[in-house]
């Protein structure tokens, strides 16, 4: 029976110490300040959006909700993410996807200042944690709170065999990248990749992020082995599940992450923490 991985219970301790560092900062008159460029009414965004917002608000970070119509034009939103790139009241800027096809989202990202950019989705921050450059700067909010489960649960990387299936920038290439840093040998597969569950069934470390219900059971798991399911799928009764099949892998995995309360609860407290961070690194740079 598999150790679980309780992402909800450690943002809880991740959210008590951001809590303690806006306290510090307010104390120098400084408030942290996050806006959240939205375009459009999709309903899952508009969800995600509100947790952000009222998570901020119970940690003392100023929340700052963009919310533009579907048919914004690309130079008018530049010139919104310009304004907020000279607003110093406002650390962190991220652009919640999706984005409606008449938007060059690539163009959007590169043009936040990278001392802003709250989902470490910049190039030029891409760039230095690809480098493994010493700090500090910004990375993506998912895999950064997966690498504080690991070392929570002191799940040993030196040396560890890993293997990410899915190459996204905001999960499967950065959390490759965190763990190649933190010397483990890491192998980056995607869906065209040949002879994929010999791979799985080799790794001590497994993360799944490719976006297929119950893609990974137990046949295609190492005994023993540190399972993270970054999935999110709800099922026709309702149920939220990942792309792990839990009740199946959960008896011969040695840890795994439940979807929910996983990876999901430590994104957003990981977002937090990196808006102060940013906050922090911008006063005292």
């Amino acid at each position: 029976m598999a150790q679980l991985l309780d992402g909800r219970s450690l943002a809880k301790v991740v959210n008590a110490e951001t809590k303690q560092r806006v306290a510090a900062l307010t104390d120098r008159h400084i408030t942290p300040g996050i806006a959240v460029i939205m375009v459009g009414d999709d309903p899952a965004s508009m969800i995600y959006t509100r947790n952000k917002e009222k998570k901020a608000r119970q940690l003392g970070i100023k929340s700052v909700l963009k919310h533009y119509p579907i048919e914004i034009d690309q130079a008018s939103l530049m010139n919104e993410i310009a304004a907020l790139n000279n607003d110093d009241s406002i650390d962190a800027i991220m652009i919640q996807k999706p984005l409606p096809k008449q938007l060059n989202e690539t163009e959007l990202i590169d043009a936040i200042d990278p001392a802003k950019d709250a989902d470490g989705f910049h190039p030029l921050n891409v760039g230095k944690l690809f480098d493994n450059q010493t700090g500090p700067y910004p990375v993506s909010c998912t895999p950064r709170g997966i690498m504080r489960i690991l070392r929570h649960y002191q799940i040993p990387l030196s040396g560890a065999r890993a293997v990410v299936i899915g190459r996204s920038i905001l999960v499967g290439k950065p959390i490759a990248a965190l763990l190649t840093n933190a010397d483990a040998t890491v192998t980056l597969t995607n869906r065209h990749t040949k002879d994929l569950k010999k791979l799985t069934r080799e790794a001590d470390i497994l993360v799944v992020a490719a976006g297929i219900t119950h893609l990974i059971d137990q046949a295609d798991v190492k005994p023993g082995a540190t399972v993270i399911d970054v999935g999110m799928h709800r099922l026709d009764n309702g149920k939220l599940t990942g792309d792990v099949d839990f009740d199946d892998v959960e008896p011969v995995a040695g840890h795994i992450t439940p979807v929910p309360g996983g990876v999901g609860p430590m994104t957003i407290a990981s977002l937090m923490a990196q808006t102060v961070d940013l906050a922090e690194w911008r006063r005292n740079g």
